[in-house]
């Protein structure tokens, strides 16, 4: 005799056992769905920063102290006074979003893509945020004033004598997230201070390398 009550209780089994998969397979999608937007979105907020072009247009730059300089397209800013040392750099925005300049570290020697990413505690912060547009031409610019001046005596050294430095970036999108280091070596050239980028890294998403 067929036992109605036990093929009753393991079709109920069967269709729960579908119905659940189904529904972790539906979830899965979905989670799947929600991460690809996500990337979707911070891809649309990205910015990577570059050397401006040696075509761009020059940028005129005022530090808080009234003091005035400008750099040339590709062509950083490097300058040593009795008070002071002023450094900026001509920057491009390659991302797809705004770039706001959070902080810098310059370093007296030409470091290299294998050399480490300083600590982020290590920056200095940014007098005021800077912004680049997307794919559009903006600049960064620090000095040491004061004691700071005499503490830097290898990076004045340095200009003074013409032999290259670098200088760190960190900056992120316009919502605080995506930061990223951005490497910039300068090197003196008939044609002034050209400089350039030797590595990004990434702080708040996965390291490529």
């Amino acid at each position: 005799m067929i036992d109605w009550v036990t093929v009753s209780s393991l079709a109920t089994g069967g269709g729960t056992l579908v119905l659940a998969v189904a529904t972790f397979a539906s979830v899965r999608s979905a989670n799947r769905a929600t991460r690809a937007a996500e990337r979707a979105l911070q891809n649309g907020l990205r910015p990577v920063l570059m050397a401006s072009r040696l075509e761009d247009p020059p940028e005129k730059i005022m530090w808080n102290d009234g003091h005035w300089g400008q750099t040339e397209g590709g062509r950083a800013h490097a300058e040593v006074t009795d008070d002071a040392i002023y450094l900026a750099i001509p920057l491009r925005n390659l991302g797809s979003g705004i770039a706001v300049l959070r902080g810098w570290l310059s370093t007296a020697d030409r470091l290299t893509s294998s050399d480490p990413a300083p600590a982020v505690e290590d920056f200095r912060a940014q007098g005021r945020d800077l912004y680049v547009p997307p794919g559009g031409i903006g600049f960064w610019h620090g000095a040491y004033r004061d004691s700071e001046r005499t503490d830097q005596a290898a990076l004045a050294k340095a200009i003074d004598d013409g032999t290259a430095f670098t200088v760190d970036l960190l900056y992120g999108d316009h919502e605080g997230g995506q930061r990223t280091i951005s490497r910039f070596t300068v090197t003196q050239h008939t044609e002034g201070w050209l400089c350039g980028v030797v590595r990004h890294w990434n702080l708040d998403r996965h390291e490529p390398r």
